[in-house]
């Protein structure tokens, strides 16, 4: 697999949560910093797509908060310009429990450019590699006045286009259940807080 460079979105509306979700704080951190920090352990380059919160390269889609399509869209043609070609590692701010482990799974994982991760049944597409065949179709979706990223995977996996879909038995070994847990919301938040980190599985120990 090609060097896989990130981008993080941090553009979104928060409107439900009431304020800026990427300044809020997971375990002590700044969810923009645990993304930054996980990303960039991985990618290289990373740019965010949004206000600059993360101290990373920033550009902004056009208008702000016109959606994660347009966010993809805007990151990967700056990447572009910045001279990579290849995979780019999408990550939304507002998804805490993500983490170096499985970045890594979606940075190295074999098979199709494009590698989407499926829990309960559902495409991860704001964590998620995207190859560049895919990134040109979301370019065209996005001229022609779409907006949904999902549809766009969905779509390309519904007409056979390579999509590897990274199923939870691959996926939940590595990263741990719940790793794909967003936070809209002040209640969300306060789960979060009252949960113990998601984490990797291990085996059990056999009896000494």
């Amino acid at each position: 697999m090609p060097p896989v460079a990130g981008l993080l979105l941090t553009g979104g509306a928060s409107r439900r949560m009431g304020s800026d979700k990427a300044l809020l704080e997971v375990d002590g951190q700044r969810m923009v910093d645990r993304a930054a920090a996980a990303l960039t352990a991985v990618a290289d380059p990373v740019i965010e797509v949004g206000p600059g919160w993360s101290g990373l390269p920033a550009v902004r889609e056009d208008p702000p908060g016109s959606g994660p399509l347009a966010a993809v869209c805007t990151g990967a043609a700056a990447l572009r310009d910045a001279g990579h070609h290849g995979p780019v590692l999408v990550l939304a701010v507002d998804m805490p429990r993500v983490g170096v482990e499985a970045l890594r799974l979606l940075a190295e994982r074999p098979g199709p450019a494009t590698a989407v991760p499926r829990a309960d049944g559902h495409p991860q597409v704001l964590c998620a590699r995207y190859g560049p065949d895919t990134l040109a179709a979301a370019d065209r979706l996005l001229a022609s006045g779409g907006k949904s990223l999902r549809i766009l995977v969905e779509d390309l996996a519904a007409a056979g286009n390579a999509v590897g879909w990274v199923e939870p038995e691959e996926w939940e070994p590595v990263a741990g259940p719940g790793v794909f847990s967003d936070v809209d919301t002040p209640e969300d938040l306060r789960r979060l807080a009252a949960e113990t980190p998601a984490g990797p599985r291990r085996p059990p120990q056999a009896p000494e």
